[in-house]
């Protein structure tokens, strides 16, 4: 995202430098991040699913025909702790895990980002675990009192693939280079 909600599109200040540093280098900017949390072969939450091995059995939510978040499965039931062992590893970032550390899950749901919001999605889900990047107050109590397993894993830990496959897809495509640049935050 480089221009947010309710925020002006005027390019002054720091837009305007970051901007011109682009132009002046002779590199193009490509504005992904939203189209990404949508997208069903590129995007980040397929992309998420690739990386920790989860089977994707269904959308978990359509709004208008985008798809948020995905639902899926593990080939093999795995412990809590097990399972955030299994993020940090492909993540490079230790999870924020609410729940049972050694209790036994296999069906998850997960929205990449700020995906907490569709945390009572996944309860619908009936899923045992629920996946996103961020963490908000409230999905704590609502993960507790709905005996649901929630795994925080960072906004940009949870959506670094889903520009690594786009930037993969159009290297072949069109016969371009890329390089993926990854800035921990």
């Amino acid at each position: 995202g480089f221009f947010w909600r309710n925020e002006p599109a005027v390019i002054t200040g720091y837009k305007a430098r970051r901007m011109r540093s682009l132009m002046q280098a002779g590199i193009h900017l490509l504005a992904y991040h939203l189209p990404l949390d949508f997208h069903v072969e590129l995007g980040n939450n397929i992309a998420l699913a690739r990386q920790l091995n989860i089977d994707v059995d269904a959308p978990l939510l359509d709004v208008q025909g985008k798809t948020i978040g995905l639902t899926g499965t593990l080939a093999q039931p795995v412990t809590a702790v097990d399972f955030a062992q299994c993020i940090n590893k492909k993540l490079h970032r230790e999870p924020l895990h609410i729940g049972d550390a050694q209790a036994k899950i296999q069906t998850l749901a997960w929205c990449t980002g700020a995906g907490q919001h569709f945390i009572d999605q996944a309860l619908l889900a009936s899923v045992d675990a629920y996946l996103s990047g961020e963490i908000s107050e409230s999905t704590v109590h609502f993960a507790r009192e709905n005996n649901l397993h929630y795994f925080a894993a960072g906004h940009h830990a949870t959506e670094m693939f889903g520009v690594q496959r786009l930037g993969e897809h159009l290297a072949e495509k069109f016969a371009l280079e890329y390089h993926f640049i990854n800035i921990h935050n």
